[in-house]
């Protein structure tokens, strides 16, 4: 049996193309996870068959961009909380992105959103951090998504944490159509940097 160096020379001699483990580092494994991730929430039930999830791994740069502003947002509102979540953006590898795109209500006249019917709230809007209102049956789709999601990280052994500050962060920077999106940061290191993380004061 050839291993590891005999291994690559091998290929290399016969001119078989190597695997893909050999040309991936672990930061391009753990975006592959993320990519994993995206499918997930893409294929995750959604309410009356209508898809009106938006997911996606970002780019390096823009994770870069996503940390500054936590960081920034922090100093804005004396909120030492938001420097923490900046730091583990810029620390971690990849980010996933998972929003709810602006909608109408699913037709069910179910009365959750708070009022009377889906017409009623069709004509509705505010806007705060996030947009709204968002139909309650939509919501529960967005949450099997980021379930999903981060089920596919557990399962691929990589460190995740789903965040509600990187969605406020990424409207801000216009890096998401969504109405209301969270943020998930992936890390494969030695220890969790995304728990047992010491508060801020």
């Amino acid at each position: 049996m050839l291993i590891g160096e005999n291994y690559g020379l091998w290929r290399e001699r016969n001119n078989y193309p190597m695997s893909i483990h050999h040309l991936m580092t672990l930061k391009d494994t753990v975006r592959f996870v993320g990519e994993l991730m995206e499918l997930a929430a893409r294929t995750a039930p959604k309410a009356v068959g209508q898809d009106y999830i938006e997911a996606r791994v970002l780019e390096d740069y823009e994770r870069e961009a996503l940390g500054n502003d936590l960081i920034a947002i922090a100093a804005e509102r004396s909120s030492p909380n938001w420097e923490r979540d900046g730091q583990n953006v810029l620390d971690a590898s990849a980010v996933v992105l998972i929003g709810l795109l602006p909608h109408k209500g699913a037709g069910l006249n179910c009365g959750a959103c708070g009022f009377k019917d889906c017409a009623e709230f069709n004509q509705r809007s505010n806007q705060g951090e996030f947009m709204g209102p968002n139909c309650s049956i939509r919501m529960l789709d967005l949450g099997i998504a980021l379930g999903s999601a981060a089920k596919v990280a557990s399962e691929m052994n990589v460190d995740n944490r789903i965040m509600y500050r990187i969605g406020v962060s990424a409207r801000r920077l216009g890096l998401t159509s969504s109405n209301i999106c969270h943020g998930i940061p992936l890390s494969a290191t030695g220890k969790n940097i995304f728990f047992d993380r010491q508060p801020k004061k």
